[in-house]
């Protein structure tokens, strides 16, 4: 029986809209379909009080790879925002990721060598030798035992639900540690927030793609696989298989959108509360942002969104914790994935790993490709 499409691609976040605009470049016909009533997983945005406002989560794009960057701005006008975030620690303020700002604010340290330092004499008081074996130790060894338990130690146990000393210690090497007075939070060579919102980039990539939202795949996944010759999945991979094996477990998030009357509330995009007696873990200021909009810094209301961490069976999933459980867990589950011969599996739920955006655009490219 012939098939109406080539694709059917289940979610319409940036691996699925990614793969739908490269799959469309080839002439395949795809459809994308999403269980949410709009289009673009967590990059979603929503025009609130004339703000783009980031709905589930800042998205701050980066990238070191050309490719994704041209391939983005051939779809978009990117801004030239830079993220630089500030930690509120009882009032007390700091700026991150860990520099010399950050060093001085803590301890008064004006020089990279006195920094060193401090660091290394903190690192042997603790009596850390030895390769870090969880993400206390690895703090520690990074930038010292008064800025982990100022900066991290609350604002991680709150994230993750799990003290320090249990979590792996990888998590934490994501952030950078540099010697420069540098407050940019990244690396990467390329970095900037979309003008209008990612809804225009997500609207670029699936041009001329049908797709339809508040569609529910697993619910009726017979009807939907007769329609494609293959199916790109971007799930949970242990929904997909009903849970057979055991549930993979993330940390969810809560989110609560405020307007303010003020026409700018705390100064900065994203600020986070370190301190394990606040229960969210940061503000964000949406209009930020829109740095290059002077009608948007100029409107007399602004918008910021709490954090709240979450856990539980039937939230919607953000961070997988990849805990040794749930990564063997999970490879259990790749297991049966490959036995799906008409189903490609991507995506950071369908992965069960944490990526950034250009990671998640690069990944749909390469199987693209493939």
């Amino acid at each position: 029986m012939t098939k109406l499409y080539d694709y059917i691609i289940v979610g319409s976040g940036l691996f699925g809209a990614t793969f739908a605009y490269l799959a469309r470049q080839r002439g395949k016909r795809c459809l994308v379909i999403d269980r949410r009533e709009q289009l673009g997983g967590n990059v979603a945005c929503r025009k609130m009080e004339g703000i783009d406002v980031h709905l589930y989560g800042p998205h701050v794009f980066h990238t070191s790879s050309r490719e994704v960057w041209k391939l983005v701005c051939s779809l978009v006008e990117m801004n030239r925002f830079t993220l630089c975030t500030v930690a509120n620690y009882e009032g007390r303020l700091f700026n991150l990721p860990f520099n010399m700002n950050t060093f001085y604010q803590m301890w008064g340290m004006t020089t990279p060598e006195e920094a060193r330092k401090k660091i290394e004499e903190q690192r042997r008081e603790q009596g850390l030798t030895c390769e870090p074996q969880n993400l206390e130790e690895q703090a520690i060894s990074l930038v010292g035992k008064d800025i982990y338990e100022t900066l991290i130690k609350g604002y991680t146990e709150k994230q993750w639900g799990r003290k320090c000393s249990e979590l792996p210690a990888f998590i934490i090497r994501r952030l950078p540690v540099r010697f420069t007075f540098d407050n940019n939070y990244f690396n990467d060579c390329f970095q900037g927030v979309p003008e209008g919102g990612y809804n225009r980039l997500i609207d670029g990539l699936t041009e001329g793609v049908e797709c339809r939202t508040g569609c529910d795949y697993l619910s009726d996944r017979e009807y939907w696989n007769a329609q494609a010759g293959t199916v790109v999945y971007t799930g949970a991979i242990d929904e997909y298989f009903g849970y057979q094996l055991g549930r993979l477990e993330y940390r969810s998030l809560r989110f609560e959108h405020e307007v303010k009357e003020v026409q700018n509330y705390q100064g900065n995009a994203i600020i986070n509360y370190t301190s394990s007696e606040v229960p969210f873990t940061r503000i964000v200021e949406h209009k930020h942002f829109d740095i290059n909009s002077q009608m948007v810094q100029q409107l007399p209301r602004t918008v910021i969104t709490r954090e709240y961490p979450m856990t539980g069976a039937g939230l919607e999933p953000y961070y997988p914790i990849n805990d040794e459980r749930n990564n063997r867990l999970y490879q259990q589950y790749r297991e049966l994935a490959e036995q799906e011969p008409h189903v490609i599996f991507g995506g950071r739920l369908a992965t069960y790993q944490y990526m950034d955006m250009d990671d998640v655009m690069e990944s749909a490219m390469k199987v693209s490709r493939r």
